[in-house]
């Protein structure tokens, strides 16, 4: 792996974010479905929902210009700030260097994937992104983090964090995962600054940003569906889902049988469902590991919205046989076979047309795992194994990291080579397997399977 390994954090630190997220989703559903899991009485479960949020909302999501930056809301005219908070702030790079290869030198020339020479890909290696991005991101926050300021937000000269400063805190946490004394070590303040700074960054994204986590209206969905079918041969394909799991410690009075997951780990799910570029463009988060991910998939919005009818309801596609292909998604064997959500065959001996479709199916379905894979190679705080996180904000984390990824892609940069997982993003599970197959979904992917070989007489 690259230099920022799955090194467990510093033994003893505890993620110390402020404030309660609100709840988000239907908490009687929820209620009924964590009692299939022995759900604790007491606290409050978080969720983040893509498609509750939908539900909730009851308002068409549509994807925003990048260049469109969203502002935050003022009562009044913000007070006098000091200069260094007004404008750009680009001394704090060439201070985070200097210090960073103090920190450093010994350990540096170990490591798989160096610091690069150059500056503007030394930049990317340590914060993901182009400094053009880097900017846009910065544009998002810069309301909040400028007229709602934590106290105490000095480096150790005593003077005023810039935002840009701040932004580069918390983006450092999120994508080394390293301990929030390390991050500060580098930058000159303290722990709890990071803390604080981190968890405001965390906090004005899930509110500002969430244009760039949205389902495609149709018109972009019919893009979609095309490029999916030019990549893997699949009509009305729409995207492709997978789950991974978010590793932590607890402490003891927290540790109970509901977050033991099947590798005897503590973790917390995500689900995502992407398009044909890896963008997320649905996901599900806060639920316990110990869940199937069949029931994971029950539990979310997305699965509610599917069986109302109200989502992977765009045009039908007549094949060959004057039979007609719905809208789909395509998932592993982990996840159920329904109308709208197809997954491989698995009888021993399989005919032609169905290694045919089992072929097709893994080119699009690859696209989920290899999402979640660059997801968690570039913000590491997802998998390395958090100590004693919050519970309850956690997903917001999770949530901000996937908007994070999907920033990269809506504003067209690209990754270092390395940077993305090796292997798996998965390690150390077995693979499941649901067995649940919906009659009316077996009759969807046997049209869909008759259906390819016409797809190839087109092509040919």
């Amino acid at each position: 792996m690259g230099g920022e390994g799955s090194e467990e954090n510093a033994a003893g630190e505890e993620l110390e974010w402020e404030d309660e997220v609100e709840v988000v989703g239907e908490r009687e559903e929820r209620d009924r479905e964590m009692a299939l899991v022995n759900k604790p009485k007491k606290g409050k479960r978080k969720i983040r929902d893509s498609g509750e949020r939908e539900i909730m909302d009851s308002r068409k999501a549509k994807t925003k210009d990048p260049s469109k930056v969203k502002r935050a809301k003022s009562n009044g005219s913000l007070a006098a700030l000091p200069a260094d908070l007004r404008g750009p702030d680009t001394e704090w790079w060439y201070a985070f260097l200097t210090k960073h290869a103090e920190l450093h030198k010994d350990a540096e020339s170990g490591a798989s994937v160096p610091v690069p020479s150059d500056e503007e890909d030394a930049f990317r290696y340590f914060f993901r992104t182009s400094r053009r991005t880097f900017d846009y991101i910065c544009s998002i926050v810069r309301d909040d983090l400028i007229s709602r300021p934590p106290s105490g937000l000095i480096n150790i000269e005593g003077r005023l964090l810039s935002v840009e400063k701040q932004v580069a805190i918390a983006m450092r946490r999120l994508a080394s995962g390293d301990s929030q004394v390390s991050v500060g070590a580098a930058f000159g303040v303290g722990q709890s600054t990071v803390s604080q700074v981190t968890w405001r960054f965390i906090e004005s994204m899930e509110e500002r940003a969430r244009h760039h986590l949205v389902w495609p209206d149709q018109e972009r969905m019919e893009d979609i569906k095309a490029r999916l079918e030019v990549l893997s041969g699949l009509p009305n394909c729409c995207g492709a889902i997978d789950a991974t799991h978010i590793i932590m410690t607890l402490p003891a009075v927290e540790s109970s049988e509901d977050w033991c997951d099947p590798a005897k780990n503590y973790s917390m799910f995500l689900q995502g469902i992407v398009d044909d570029e890896m963008r997320f463009i649905d996901i599900v988060t806060g639920w316990p590991g110990s869940l199937p991910v069949s029931r994971l998939l029950k539990c979310s919005g997305f699965h509610k919205l599917c069986e109302a009818g109200k989502r992977l309801n765009g045009p039908v596609r007549v094949s060959g046989e004057d039979a007609e292909i719905r809208e789909f998604i395509v998932g592993d064997m982990c996840y159920p076979l329904l109308p709208w959500l197809m997954t491989p065959y698995e009888d021993e001996n399989l005919s032609a047309p169905m290694v045919n479709f089992n072929a097709r199916q893994k080119t699009a379905r690859m696209l989920g795992t290899r999402a979640l894979a660059r997801l968690k190679g570039s913000w590491r705080i997802l998998h390395k194994v958090m100590w004693r996180p919050d519970k309850n904000k956690l997903p917001s984390i999770i949530l901000v990291c996937c908007l994070l990824h999907n920033i990269i892609l809506d504003c067209k940069d690209e990754l270092l080579t390395g940077i993305q997982l090796p292997v798996h993003h998965d390690t150390g599970y077995k693979e499941e397997n649901c067995k649940q197959e919906n009659p009316s979904g077996k009759v969807m992917r046997e049209t869909v399977t008759g259906h390819l070989p016409t797809f190839e007489a087109v092509l040919n």
